[in-house]
């Protein structure tokens, strides 16, 4: 699994593949609420503890330590190199572009983040 899967997984969760699909047959007094079917990044990493103590809005290396990944520059190398930067050297403009690119995939996967990791 590469660091991105593990980003993903520990922000996501894991999906229980062997789940039977529910069949669900809809009456008037049916009130249920509908799945959801995008994850809020923000409010999930508001909502783990340290997330007060640490800047995971900006920097990647504090958004790693937050959910519990390896945020040494071996793997911040590894996941620039799966989103795309295969020249990463850890200055901070690269750093700044990992967190961006990061959130940006994120999205792309079922995520919903703040508006300003989308240009």
């Amino acid at each position: 699994m590469g660091i991105f899967s593990s980003i993903k997984k520990a922000i996501f969760g894991e999906k229980k593949e062997a789940e039977a699909p529910k069949i669900n047959i809809p009456s008037a007094n049916d009130s249920a609420p509908k799945p959801v079917s995008e994850v809020d990044v923000a409010a999930r990493l508001d909502a783990m503890d340290g997330a007060d103590k640490l800047n995971w809005r900006t920097s990647i290396v504090d958004l790693m330590k937050l959910i519990g990944v390896d945020s040494s520059f071996a793997n911040r190398k590894e996941l620039a190199g799966e989103l795309g930067d295969t020249n990463y050297s850890g200055s901070a403009e690269e750093n700044i572009w990992l967190h961006k690119k990061t959130m940006q995939e994120l999205a792309k996967n079922g995520g919903r983040v703040p508006p300003e990791f989308l240009d």
